[in-house]
Order: C-alpha cells, then sequence, then structure tokens
C-alpha cells in the first residue's frame, strides 16, 4: 500500500509519521512524506526518533510537485490546513485528515516526544483498522471461489513463489496464448483483494496482496509446499526465460 504523509512547513511531523509507519507496517507500505514548504528534518527531531527506537536514514520531506504525477492509496494531511492545501493536488484513492498538534504548537517540554506519541498512537489505530477492513472484506468463501479455477490457482502459486509476475510471463508459464485471459484472471484476483499491483514503466507486476489475512497466506503457501508438481512445468518454462531483466525485454516487448 502507497501511503503519503503531507504536511504545511511540518516536515518533522511528516518525518516522524514515516519512521512510524515503515516500522509498524512491517514492510508491507511504501511510505512518502511531502511538504509545500518542505524544510529539512532538525537534528533535535532526528534524535527523537532514534531514542524512539526507529532508524532516521533518508527521512526527509519531498516538495508536493515532485510528487504531484504519482497515485497514492491513501495520502494522510496531518493538520487541517495540510488538507486545505493539499486537496485536489495529489491523487489517491483515500484522503485522510489527522489533527496532529506540531511540535512547536505544544506547550511545555517534551514536545518532540509528545508528538512522536500521537502520531505513533494513530498510526497503530491505522493499522487495526487496514487489518479489520481486509480480514473482513474478502470472505472465506470469496477467497476459495478465486481459488477454484485452475488458471487462477496457478497464477496465485507463481506469484508466490516469484514474488511478482507481469502478464507476458503468466502466458508464458501457463503457455496460455490470450493475454485477455490472463488479464481477465489478474483483474479477478485484483479486484477481491487477493492480488496487488505496481506499474513500473511500460509494465505492471502483479504480487500478493500484503494485507490479505495470515491464513489465506499460508493456504497458499501450503499448497506450494505440498503441491510441487502442480506447477511443476510452469516454472520450468519461466526458468527457461532467464532471469530479469532478460526475460521481461523478451517477452514485453
Amino acid at each position: 500500500m502507497k501511503v503519503l504523509f503531507f504536511s504545511t512547513a511540518n516536515s518533522d511531523s511528516s518525518a516522524m509519521a514515516k519512521a512510524l509507519l515503515q516500522y509498524h507496517g512491517a514492510n508491507n507500505y511504501d511510505v512518502y512524506s511531502a511538504d509545500i514548504m518542505p524544510n529539512k528534518v532538525d537534528d533535535l527531531t532526528l534524535l527523537a526518533i532514534e531514542q524512539f527506537g526507529l532508524p532516521t536514514d533518508g527521512l526527509c520531506a519531498t516538495h508536493i510537485d515532485d510528487i504531484a504525477s504519482d497515485y497514492f492509496d491513501v495520502v494522510i494531511a496531518l493538520d487541517n490546513n495540510a488538507a486545505n492545501a493539499c486537496d485536489g493536488r495529489i491523487k489517491s484513492r483515500h484522503f485522510l485528515t489527522w489533527d496532529i498538534e506540531k511540535p512547536r504548537d505544544r506547550s511545555g517540554s517534551n514536545a518532540l516526544e509528545k508528538t512522536l506519541q500521537a502520531l505513533n498512537e494513530r498510526i497503530t489505530l491505522f493499522l487495526c483498522e487496514q487489518d479489520q477492513q481486509y480480514s473482513s472484506s474478502i470472505s472465506p468463501t470469496t477467497f476459495y471461489k478465486a481459488l477454484a479455477d485452475e488458471i487462477r490457482l496457478k497464477t496465485l502459486l507463481i506469484i508466490a513463489i516469484e514474488k511478482e509476475v507481469c502478464v507476458c510471463e503468466l502466458m508464458i508459464a501457463l503457455d496460455e496464448q490470450s493475454q485477455p485471459k490472463v488479464s481477465r484472471h489478474l483483474a479477478q484476483l485484483k479486484k477481491v483483494g487477493i492480488l496487488s499491483d505496481r506499474k513500473y514503466q511500460q509494465w505492471v507486476f502483479y504480487s500478493i496482496n500484503p494485507m490479505l489475512p495470515k491464513w489465506m497466506k499460508q493456504t497458499i503457501t501450503s499448497t506450494v509446499v505440498n503441491e510441487p508438481i502442480f506447477i511443476e512445468q510452469e516454472l520450468a518454462r519461466l526458468t527457461a526465460m532467464g532471469d530479469r531483466p532478460t526475460r521481461i525485454s523478451n517477452c514485453c516487448n
């Protein structure tokens, strides 16, 4: 899931939010931070983040113009002013506003630590909401119906091993000549929430949705481990294509 934290002249808070989601999200989130007036993250902020037990490598705010053409699953404005400034300028599926008090606006001592704690609590709640959303949105019936088709089942098993594949790789692996047919099955798996996709140049790569409930991931993995012969030929065809980027350049141009 691609998430953007957005602020206005408040790069410290967006850097904190980015560090927290990267840590708690366990690599399930591609996290960005942006600002209309980005500034260097203060050294004291970086120190507070480190003392909170989080890495600080690469923490900086990007100017909004630099990501204006990107698409995000979720954009989170960290205060109402940021929400108003960001409205309509960034493409996203969901837009949220968190009214988190800025460190410089907090009275008393430990302003940075208080902001970190407030963001930590909000991000923990956000992750719980995401888990509940995906757990409830894909019913067991929907999941098993998706696996009932041989092409879709083999597609999921191949992706579980390869981590991600494009349509043309699947066509070769499945020995299927119809691209619309393979694309239709991928679209069905994405629609129900089992697959995610990412675009790179002219290619679209599909992977198992990182937010898929754990038991569903384990079902796919268990099938791979216990029935390796089921996709033995498909994997052999992929291997014959070579490794990336040679494999992609040969099949997608």
